[in-house]
């Protein structure tokens, strides 16, 4: 099956779930509008921000409290009430995250045929260790293709040798190893493409496709208020974030045909890039009552069709 995943660093951003939560919620918003630590934010600007989505004022000082402690965003001097303020090192993510999202699906890969594997070995005392593994392989874009032979396509395989080290080495009677490996048939039942549940992703792109179908007319038409486009470009956003995360981003060969992630994210961009203007302007309508310099920090960022990129646009 597919796996999420998410890069091991020292920020820790919160899971994407369905339905989300209001941390979240906000470290989606705090990612696509604001892109400098330099920002003082109120928390009264961000009380009446995530009023928008309908967030209570209690759940999002929780939320704000919450990311606090993960270290997305920090308090700026001890003032009553708090100001906050992204930190440097989160700022870096959501620049490199927003890249990620924006871009994921605009070329395919280039294929090369090869593959990393992981294969471990763990007394049946070590049922612990064998969560911590599993969970881990799959935090680094691996999936199972047998019950302890793990694989990712591509050639890196520094992340799952220092994983494995880490996590098995005090582990009585455990053995692993991490091999570089190609396929006779790469196509076939017992190849690699078996390991994931690319029916189930096809659906999702599909749904997708049909769930904001609607919202991409209205794009394109300009029908949206600017209260309506941040709350619809934030959800498509969202949603779309998801598949960045657990599209194994297999090459062409491999995949069911038709295969919907280009119409998704032709519908993803339109929405994205026809609402980006409006969703800035109805946050700093909002914040500007509680944060005067709201319309000097605010931004969002817009994707290239044409190239690979994605940057914040003032």
């Amino acid at each position: 099956m597919v796996n999420v995943h998410e890069p091991a660093d020292d920020v820790r951003v919160p899971r994407a779930q369905v339905g989300s939560s209001p941390q979240h919620l906000l470290a989606t918003v705090l990612g696509e509008y604001l892109d400098s630590s330099d920002a003082d934010l109120p928390s009264a600007a961000v009380i009446a921000i995530l009023r928008e989505f309908g967030i209570s004022e209690p759940s999002a000082r929780s939320a704000l409290s919450r990311l606090v402690k993960r270290g997305l965003i920090a308090t700026r001097g001890n003032g009553r009430p708090p100001v906050y303020h992204l930190t440097p090192g989160a700022i870096a993510r959501h620049r490199s995250r927003m890249r990620h999202f924006l871009t994921f699906g605009a070329h395919p890969p280039p294929w090369t045929g090869a593959w990393v594997q992981a294969s471990f070995s763990i007394p049946s005392s070590g049922q612990a260790a064998r969560h911590a593994v599993r969970r881990s392989l799959g935090a680094l874009g691996f999936v199972g293709l047998y019950d302890s032979v793990w694989i990712r396509p591509g050639s890196d395989a520094a992340p799952v040798r220092e994983a494995l080290d880490d996590l098995l080495q005090h582990v009585a009677g455990a053995r692993w190893s991490v091999l570089h490996v190609r396929f006779d048939e790469e196509s076939g039942p017992h190849g690699p493409a078996s390991a994931y549940d690319l029916t189930s992703l096809g659906s999702a792109y599909s749904d997708f496709i049909e769930r904001y179908a609607d919202l991409r007319v209205a794009a394109r038409d300009g029908t949206l208020d600017p209260a309506g486009a941040l709350v619809a470009r934030t959800s498509a956003m969202d949603s779309w974030r998801r598949f960045a995360d657990i599209d194994p981003d297999l090459p062409e060969h491999l995949l069911p045909q038709p295969w919907p992630r280009q119409r998704a994210r032709e519908t993803f961009l339109d929405i994205h890039s026809a609402l980006g203007s409006l969703a800035q302007a109805r946050l700093v309508e909002v914040a500007t009552p509680h944060w005067p310099d709201a319309a000097s920090w605010v931004t969002h960022f817009q994707a290239s069709r044409d190239e690979p990129t994605a940057d914040p646009s003032h």
